[in-house]
């Protein structure tokens, strides 16, 4: 095998174009022509670097293993001559657009109290588009905002008189390497073209991951509308499916963007096909009514995600806490066979005492994290130790020392009892459409 050869920064700085594109990172340089306009971060942030030393931002964001894993050994075309470095070279390549003055400054970490505080933050000093795509949910937010409004409307039953002392952009790889110890789980998209889900499940398997989420409550993009507003940056793609993000009559929303490789065709039948190429656990997220968990359980389903997406896809459908009243109501027997986690609306402590209350293994937690990252790994083990601390609270406040203690006495549904549905059809509308001649 031949030594890659030495290159002065002259030779790099010549390679400066968008069909000629050269970044050096950790002294190796790179081809990044081909690559570049299927980067999922946009082709705009290597174009700035190209001809030059793009180290710094991208040790920011990735890891130093994920070139040599992402590219053939082709594209490392040399090694930068150190001896070649002036200062003029050395210099940031100029902002293309005005550097972003962000309306606030994030206040100390140590002041935020709560996920509402890491949410007002968020919403003050990140990017707008982002802020939009994090936030934003199908339509009129209606179940985006039920998701959280239900957990309001139930109520506990403390117990009194009770002993309650007491004395969380890289690679597959990357991610396990980071938290060897730690169980993980794979949320899968199904993608159109099964052969490539089939090469991903092969390598996440050979990870010693066991666990995947096959996610089912969005098999189209919902119409996002804070997202759709902001324009996106048409130099964006995503990496499986090569799709760009475009400003339409629909808006910029990159949520459509996302969602161009899903296979909207997914069907039950295929869980044969799923269970032939994955050996491990498979549990089903964006179950949304009693019918589907029962058929989840006649599947052999490992464990079901009660889940509206966040309310991010179909508006008005049922937040998670009242399809998990649902399944109590209309199939008890589901919790006897498999898992059953609540997703959506989840914020405090008490939300996540009373989703276990009513029968949930575990819970999930989404926007918060999102708005947390916003303080780096600081802001999330900072909220992590906020709700813990709001969980552990709770407790003791209804008179439990430990989650096995929960049961359904605990809380009171009675305001939205009366919205659980009973039957799989319309309790007494029985109308059909008429074919047309």
């Amino acid at each position: 095998m031949t030594e890659p050869r030495l290159l002065s920064t002259k030779q790099i700085a010549e390679h400066d174009k968008p069909d000629d594109c050269w970044i050096v990172v950790d002294g190796q340089v790179w081809d990044l022509t081909e690559f570049a306009p299927l980067h999922p971060g946009g082709a705009g942030i290597i174009l700035r670097y190209a001809g030059r030393d793009a180290t710094e931002p991208y040790s920011e964001i990735h890891s130093s293993t994920l070139l040599p894993e992402t590219l053939t050994s082709s594209k490392l075309v040399g090694i930068l001559d150190t001896s070649t470095i002036s200062d003029q070279w050395s210099k940031p390549p100029p902002a293309s657009n005005p550097q972003l003055t962000l309306s606030h400054e994030k206040p100390p970490l140590q002041t935020l109290i709560s996920s509402h505080d890491f949410e007002r933050v968020a919403q003050d000093t990140l990017d707008p588009k982002t802020w939009a795509f994090y936030s934003s949910a199908a339509t009129d937010l209606i179940t985006a905002g039920a998701n959280k409004s239900f957990f309001e409307r139930i109520w506990f039953r403390p117990r009194i008189l009770k002993d309650v002392s007491t004395n969380a952009s890289f690679s597959i790889q990357d991610i396990v390497n980071a938290a060897p110890d730690h169980p993980i789980f794979f949320q899968l998209y199904v993608n159109k073209d099964r052969r490539k889900s089939e090469v991903l499940l092969e390598q996440v398997y050979s990870l010693g991951i066991r666990t995947i989420f096959l996610t089912v409550d969005a098999p189209v993009a919902g119409k996002r509308e804070a997202d759709e507003r902001l324009k996106a940056d048409e130099t964006i793609s995503t990496p499986m499916s090569e799709a760009k993000a475009t400003n339409d009559k629909q808006g910029g929303g990159l949520g459509r963007v996302m969602a161009g490789y899903i296979d909207a065709g997914l069907s039950w039948d295929e869980m044969a096909w799923l269970k032939r190429v994955w050996k491990g656990r498979i549990v089903i997220k964006g179950v949304q009514g009693h019918m589907d968990a029962q058929r989840a359980v006649k599947e052999g389903i490992d464990g079901i995600v009660l889940s509206n997406h966040g309310g991010r896809s179909l508006d008005t459908s049922p937040p998670a806490i009242l399809i998990l009243l649902e399944l109590q109501r209309c199939c008890p027997e589901v919790f006897d066979h498999l898992e059953v986690y609540v997703d959506g609306g989840i914020r405090r402590g008490t939300d996540v005492l009373k989703a276990l209350c009513l029968g949930a293994t575990a819970v999930s937690v989404g926007r918060p994290f999102l708005y947390a990252l916003n303080y780096g790994q600081e802001g999330l083990e900072h909220f992590i130790d906020l709700l813990r601390d709001e969980l552990e609270t709770s407790m003791r406040m209804i008179g439990i020392t430990d989650l096995s203690q929960v049961h359904p006495g605990l809380v009171n549904t009675l305001d939205v009892d009366h919205l659980v549905p009973t039957t799989e059809g319309h309790p007494y509308a029985r109308w059909r459409p008429k074919p047309r001649i």
